[in-house]
């Protein structure tokens, strides 16, 4: 493996990790720019642009209290300017229900083409795989014993503590 590829697996690696940053702060114009203005999109209900998928996709998250998706054991494939990668991904979902909230853990995978276009790498076709999922009553504890003493609490968008942060340099 040659330095040029070293760098291409890293620059594929950041564009799916600022996948799920976009994803988790329900951020529509940092998702867009992750994906090739003329990517398709499939989490399963069929291919479609990022144009028709992003408003969809961050007003249905955005009306959870929170996700994470967590991603890991990436398989890349580089051939020049252009890539697959198949990349697990582990999603807490907190769903406010009249009941109270609902837990949603869902494992999956990303079977992603990547291209690099202008110097950067941008996924150009995703097809999401899910694996499993589980769904409780949420558990989370936000007050009490420890959690009193932790008040930097993760948000949606820019009133997020990242952002400031981000921001600050």
């Amino acid at each position: 493996m040659d330095i040029t590829e070293v760098a291409d697996r890293l620059a594929i690696a950041e564009t799916l990790a600022l996948y799920c940053r976009g994803i988790d702060r329900c951020d529509g114009a940092l998702l867009a720019a992750v994906f090739t203005p003329d990517a398709r999109i499939d989490y399963g209900d069929g291919a479609k642009s990022p144009e028709e998928t992003i408003p969809g996709l961050v007003a249905a998250l955005g009306a959870m209290r929170l996700t994470q998706h967590n991603i890991s054991n990436t398989v890349m494939r580089l051939s020049g300017d252009t890539a697959k990668a198949e990349t697990n991904c582990v999603a807490l979902h907190i769903i406010p229900t009249p009941e109270g909230e609902t837990e949603l853990v869902v494992g999956g995978r990303y079977l992603d083409r990547l291209e690099k276009r202008e110097g950067r790498w941008r996924i150009a076709e995703r097809l999401y795989v899910m694996d499993w999922n589980r769904t409780s009553p949420a558990t989370m504890q936000l007050a009490g014993g420890m959690f009193d003493g932790l008040q930097r609490r993760g948000t949606r968008g820019t009133d997020d503590p990242s952002a400031a942060w981000w921001d600050s340099d």
